[in-house]
């Protein structure tokens, strides 16, 4: 009878515990993977940004091929407005994910953490 009270208890608690993980480590794993490829894979580990991909562009006027980049753009030292209206937005290069505001909110928090602890260890 003891044993099934505390599994009771145990059961409970579970039941009602705000969340496995925190803030911060479901916004990690949303910024590796939400829903596909992540966002790591284009703005970089911590949110740096970077270079997608490199092409050719032929110019007009000269008739020369010169080298074009596509740049992700950095977006870790946004504020939470700029951040939300990047992922809610859609443009022609980035794909929309259908992030709920929480989602957006923790891969934000994250992406702060992250680059707040790359910061301090320099």
């Amino acid at each position: 009878m003891k044993k099934v009270f505390v599994l009771l208890i145990v059961f409970i608690k579970f039941l009602f515990a705000d969340s496995f993980i925190t803030d911060v480590e479901y916004g990690k794993m949303l910024y590796k993977n939400p829903r596909g490829i992540g966002c790591n894979k284009c703005h970089g580990a911590k949110g740096e940004g970077g270079i997608i991909a490199t092409y050719k562009e032929l110019n007009k006027i000269d008739r020369k091929k010169y080298n074009k980049n596509l740049v992700a753009p950095a977006i870790n030292e946004l504020d939470p407005q700029e951040f939300a209206d990047g992922v809610l937005k859609s443009n022609k290069i980035m794909p929309m994910y259908f992030l709920t505001k929480d989602e957006i909110i923790a891969i934000y928090k994250y992406l702060k953490i992250s680059n707040k602890e790359s910061k301090n260890d320099k």
